[in-house]
């Protein structure tokens, strides 16, 4: 089981885990600084890369694909948050260095 926060709710957080589930050439648009660069479809072989005693916080575009992977995670024993609206509700600084 895992939680969905909205995207506004992320950005008043500090020191979270974020990855960010989108395709890389997704990625050249900007990224939130600090996030994880995971695909959806490369997750099951980075699992080794997470630590199952942290918490992730999970973007996309728009909260459809995030979704996806915190069903995922959080049946692999993963602590997972779903972040609403993804990218697309961002108003954050953006790194472009990918």
């Amino acid at each position: 089981m895992y939680q969905s926060i909205t995207m506004n709710e992320m950005q008043r957080m500090k020191d979270i885990n974020i990855i960010d589930v989108r395709e890389s050439e997704e990625h050249q648009m900007g990224v939130i600084e600090g996030a994880i660069l995971m695909p959806l479809n490369t997750i099951p072989s980075h699992l080794d890369e997470l630590d199952k005693e942290e918490t992730y916080h999970l973007v996309c575009h728009s909260g459809n694909r995030s979704s996806i992977a915190a069903q995922y995670l959080s049946k692999q024993g993963y602590n997972v948050v779903n972040v609403m609206g993804g990218m697309s509700a961002y108003s954050g600084k953006l790194s472009h260095e990918v």
